[in-house]
């Protein structure tokens, strides 16, 4: 009789450590499928990540000086207005922009000159390019930015 208790008891504890086990399974499989959806979102948010910076670069690229090669010398595609003969000296967006200002008539918004573009003017990082050359040609002398940020011709 007495190896019937001891195989009992036996028993009893390997049915509690089966159970232990199963219930830490259990634990580990919710934290493994809790570990697999937050790898999930981090793969999301650097996908995300990766194109806004691909956008950003792009938008630097599309606003930093263009500088061409005349006579093996380093020039700008957007010269300064007193170094200039005419707009035609100019490359053929910025002529459309300031075509667009002068249109106007006097002082204009960003979004105004976007819109006549046709671009996204709800959107306010596709008007930041624009507003970068804008700058640009005011301070080379080919429009005046006012204090109140809009833009007229110079005269």
């Amino acid at each position: 009789m007495r190896s019937w208790g001891l195989r009992n008891a036996g028993a009893q504890r390997i049915t509690a450590r089966r159970s232990e086990l199963d219930a830490l399974a259990e634990q580990l499989t919710k934290q493994l499928q809790e570990v697999q959806v937050e790898r999930d979102e981090l793969a999301v948010a650097e996908r995300v990540l990766n194109r806004l910076a691909e956008q950003v670069q792009a938008d630097v690229e599309a606003v930093a000086p263009v500088a061409a090669q005349v006579a093996g010398r380093a020039v700008l595609l957007i010269p300064y207005r007193s170094e200039a003969t005419d707009e035609a000296s100019l490359p053929g967006d910025y002529r459309r922009i300031l075509a667009i200002v002068r249109e106007a008539d006097g002082r204009v918004q960003v979004r105004a000159v976007g819109e006549e573009l046709g671009l996204e003017v709800a959107v306010r990082g596709k008007l930041e390019p624009l507003r970068a050359k804008m700058t640009k040609l005011a301070d080379r002398g080919w429009l005046h930015k006012r204090p109140d940020g809009r833009f007229t011709t110079r005269r």
